[in-house]
C-alpha cells in the first residue's frame, strides 16, 4: 500500500504558483495573478462561497433592474397636495376643484419659465455631454505620484480618498499591500496616477533589509520613476512610540534629492493627536532636511488638509497626455481592485500569520449579457488546517468574507457581481 501511494504521488502533476503575466505600469511584478486562469481542481461544497446562493439584500440592484416587488405607491393624500401646491406657486389661497384647470395651466407656465431660465443660464458641470467634458490630447496634464512609507503608515487610507473609491486594501495589520496599486484621480484637464506601494523599511544603520521580498526591492528600485514622491509616516506613533527605522528612512529619502522629482513628507494621522502643539515640534525635527520641497499635515482617512495636498498635486502636473480613460474604470484596474476587496475581507476575519501564505488567484473574469460580471478567484492553502480554518464550521468563515465582498464589489463597480470564492490545498 505504501508503494502504491508512493507511485500515485510521483504521478501527480505538480502544481506550483502560477507566474503573474501582467506587469504594472511602473514595471512591479504582481505577486499574484490579475489574470484569468485555469484550473481543474475542485473541493467540496463547504469551500466554496456562490453569491447566486444568497439573495441580495436591497430591493434594487446596482444595474438597474428590480425585484418582483410592486413599486411603493405614494402616501399623500389630495387635501395635502393641494397644501404643498398652495406653497409651491402661490400665497393666494386655492380655488375649488371647479377651476383646477387654471391650477394646471399655472403649473405650466412656472415650470416654462423654469425651463427658460435654464436655457438661458450657464450650463453646470453636469449638464455637459461627453463631447463637452472631453479635453484635447495637446490640453492634458498628468502626474505620476508615488506614496512610500513603513508599514501600516496609512498609504492605502490616503490613495483611496484622492481616488474617492477603494481601489487599495486597507487593514489595521501590517504588510496589508503587497504590490502596487493604481489609482486614478481626473478633474479637468489635469490626471493624476497614484502608486500605492508596499512599507519600506530600514535597519537602525540606515540600510534597505537585506532579506526583504522581492516586492519590496521592486518598490526600493521604483522610488526614482515617478514625478512627486509622498513620503508618508504615522505622527501619532511617531510621538508616543518613535521608531528610529522611520526616522532613518524620512532622513534617506530628504537626503537623497533626485533631478526632476519633488518630494514632500506628510505627516499622517493628526486627527489621532490630542494636543496639536506637538505636530509642530514633530514639523520642527524634519524641517531642516533638503530634500523636501513641501511639508503637509493631514489624515488620510478623514481627509484633513488632503484638499491642499491636492492642490499642490495638480499643480506639478506636466504637459502629456492621460494614461487612463477618465470615463470609466479599465478591466485590469477592475480585476485588481477585486483581489484587493477579498483581501481586505480576508485580512479582517483570518489571523496570524495565514491570510499573508495565503496564495490568491483571479480564475475568470466574464462580462455577462446583462451588465453584471461573473468573477472566480481562489484562495490556495498549503496546509489542510489552513483550509479548515478559512473555510469555517460548514462553510460560515469563507461565507462572510464572501458576501461582505461581493456587496462591496456592487457598490463600486455599480452593477451585479456574481463572486465566487473557492479554498483549496495547494
Amino acid at each position: 500500500m505504501k508503494t502504491l501511494r508512493a507511485l500515485r504521488t510521483l504521478a501527480a502533476p505538480r502544481t506550483g504558483p502560477h507566474p503573474s503575466n501582467f506587469t504594472s505600469p511602473t514595471f512591479f511584478l504582481r505577486p499574484y495573478s490579475a489574470q484569468p486562469q485555469e484550473d481543474s481542481d475542485h473541493n467540496d461544497s463547504d469551500s466554496v462561497f456562490n453569491s447566486a446562493d444568497y439573495a441580495i439584500p436591497t430591493g434594487v440592484s446596482p444595474s438597474g433592474a428590480g425585484d418582483d416587488r410592486a413599486p411603493p405607491q405614494p402616501t399623500w393624500s389630495d387635501e395635502h397636495r393641494r397644501r404643498a401646491d398652495q406653497v409651491l406657486f402661490g400665497d393666494k389661497p386655492m380655488r375649488v376643484l371647479e377651476v383646477e384647470e387654471d391650477v394646471e395651466e399655472e403649473k405650466r407656465r412656472v415650470l416654462a419659465k423654469m425651463l427658460l431660465e435654464a436655457a438661458l443660464g450657464d450650463p453646470d458641470d453636469e449638464d455637459y455631454n461627453d463631447e463637452e467634458k472631453a479635453v484635447r490630447e495637446e490640453d492634458q496634464k498628468s502626474l505620476a505620484v508615488g506614496i512610500i512609507g513603513a508599514p501600516n503608515a496609512g498609504k492605502s487610507a490616503l490613495t483611496n480618498y484622492m481616488v474617492g473609491t477603494k481601489v487599495s486594501a486597507v487593514s489595521r495589520k501590517t504588510n496589508t499591500t503587497v504590490h502596487e496599486v493604481l489609482g486614478v484621480m481626473t478633474k479637468g484637464d489635469t490626471q493624476i496616477c497614484f502608486f500605492d506601494t508596499p512599507g519600506l523599511t530600514l535597519t537602525c544603520s540606515g540600510f534597505p533589509h537585506k532579506d526583504l521580498k522581492a516586492r519590496v526591492e521592486s518598490a526600493w528600485s521604483a522610488v526614482k520613476l515617478y514625478d512627486v514622491l509622498v513620503i508618508l509616516f504615522d505622527v501619532q506613533r511617531h510621538l508616543s512610540r518613535p521608531d528610529i527605522r522611520v526616522t532613518k528612512l524620512i532622513e534617506r529619502m530628504g537626503a537623497q534629492a533626485h533631478p526632476g522629482q519633488k518630494r514632500v513628507l506628510c505627516m499622517n494621522k493628526i486627527d489621532l493627536v490630542e494636543k496639536k502643539k506637538d505636530l509642530l515640534q514633530v514639523a520642527n525635527q524634519f524641517k531642516d532636511l533638503p530634500g523636501y520641497d513641501r511639508y503637509f499635515m493631514i489624515s488620510g482617512l478623514k481627509g484633513s488638509g488632503v484638499k491642499d495636498l491636492s492642490q499642490y498635486l495638480m499643480e506639478q502636473a506636466v504637459q502629456r497626455p492621460w494614461d487612463e480613460d477618465p470615463m470609466e474604470m479599465s478591466e485590469e484596474i477592475m480585476k485588481n481592485i477585486s483581489l484587493e476587496v477579498v483581501r481586505e475581507k480576508l485580512l479582517n476575519y483570518i489571523h496570524q500569520e495565514i491570510p499573508y501564505e495565503i496564495e490568491h488567484r483571479l480564475m475568470d473574469w466574464k462580462e455577462l449579457r446583462d451588465g453584471s460580471l461573473r468573477i472566480e478567484q481562489h484562495l490556495i492553502t498549503h496546509k489542510q488546517s489552513q483550509r479548515k480554518i478559512l473555510v469555517g464550521k460548514k462553510g460560515s468563515k469563507i461565507g462572510t468574507i464572501g458576501i461582505e465582498a461581493n456587496e462591496e464589489l456592487r457598490s463600486i463597480f455599480k452593477r451585479d457581481v456574481h463572486l465566487i470564492l473557492q479554498v483549496r490545498v495547494k
